[in-house]
């Protein structure tokens, strides 16, 4: 009897359910503006939390929620490199005088030449 049941019909493709009866949820849609002129209209749930930006379909350019407020910018957090974290460490006092004592060992001062006899 199984058998009888998926003869001619192809599994994962092909749903039998269909749309009668049933309550869809409330929607409600959504308007982007693009900068290049662009409209991008998205249907959405009425309870769903709307992005304030959008890709246009048209140019791929970040699109404005229409009559919404415009987003914040993010606060850039400040990258910190070799050099802060070093000052961190230590001060231009301290790092100078290991700058001289490694410049002595790679550079040491010439011994004086003993005059020959």
């Amino acid at each position: 009897m199984g058998e009888r049941v998926l003869r001619g019909s192809r599994l994962g493709t092909t749903s039998y359910e269909t749309d009668r009866n049933t309550d869809l949820a409330p929607r409600r849609e959504v308007v982007y503006d693009c900068p290049s002129g662009h409209e991008t209209r998205m249907v959405m749930a009425s309870d769903a939390d709307v992005p304030a930006t959008w890709e246009c379909r048209s140019c791929g350019v970040t699109a404005l929620l229409r009559d919404g407020d415009a987003p914040e910018g993010r606060e850039t957090k400040h990258v910190r490199t070799h050099w802060d974290m070093l000052l961190e460490r230590r001060s231009v006092a301290e790092l100078e005088d290991v700058l001289n004592e490694r410049l002595a060992e790679l550079h040491p001062a010439p011994k004086p030449r003993r005059k020959s006899a």
